[in-house]
């Protein structure tokens, strides 16, 4: 039984995206969004209220599924994420002491011969 009647669509790349936008761009594509843990609650109400951003899903972006077959993503609110950079911290304005004091060539002596010290 392993024929099935609907039509084959590809998965959409949405990692990266806010959820409310990548689950339009997977509803133009064919397919729905699902939560990864099958006896969580639904993805939509994961991402609610807020702004939640997709960073993984399964299947892979360009795989070939039959339409309306779920992609598994995982979500994480904004200002949230995982990162391996590290936080820039400002302790104070940049130093442009490079650039405040400009290098010259040459020097013009301006002292007559009476305004040297000897």
């Amino acid at each position: 039984m392993d024929e099935r009647f609907a039509d084959r669509v590809t998965v959409p790349d949405v990692v990266g995206l806010p959820f409310h936008v990548g689950r339009d761009v997977a509803v133009e594509a064919g397919v729905t969004l699902a939560n990864t843990d099958p006896d969580g609650a639904p993805i939509g109400a994961v991402a609610w209220p807020g702004l939640f951003y997709i960073t993984s899903q399964s299947p892979a972006a360009g795989a070939v599924v039959y339409r309306w077959d779920s992609v598994r993503v995982e979500v994480v609110a904004y200002g949230e994420a995982a990162s391996g950079a590290g936080a820039i911290r400002p302790g104070g304005p940049p130093s442009d002491v490079a650039h405040a004091m400009p290098e010259r060539e040459a020097f013009v002596d301006l002292t007559g011969p009476d305004d040297r010290a000897e």
